[in-house]
């Protein structure tokens, strides 16, 4: 009876989908690498470092908040251009 609960307690239950990405050699190499000290697949490592990456940014303000200030947008100086101007360039 332990060894369910165990087993619930640290199996991921999630529906997943296939996906490619691309990636320099280098960095697939390292991943590999990693992978393997850590004795896990380069999946799980790919998961566990963005689940990583988005449990900051989800601390760092809630999805509204980031769309709201992505709605708005940032001064970032300057004078605005027109499209010619910008085509000038």
């Amino acid at each position: 009876m332990d060894s369910i609960l165990v087993w619930k307690r640290y199996c991921r239950i999630h529906s997943s989908v296939k996906a490619t990405i691309e990636l320099p050699e280098e960095l697939l190499e390292r991943t590999r690498i990693a992978a393997e000290r850590r004795q896990t697949s380069v999946g799980e490592l790919v998961i566990e470092g963005l689940e990583i990456i988005l449990g900051k940014e989800g601390s760092a303000g809630s999805t509204a908040g980031a769309l709201t200030r992505l709605n708005q947008g940032y001064h970032l100086g300057g004078q605005p251009i027109t499209r010619d101007q910008a085509h000038e360039r």
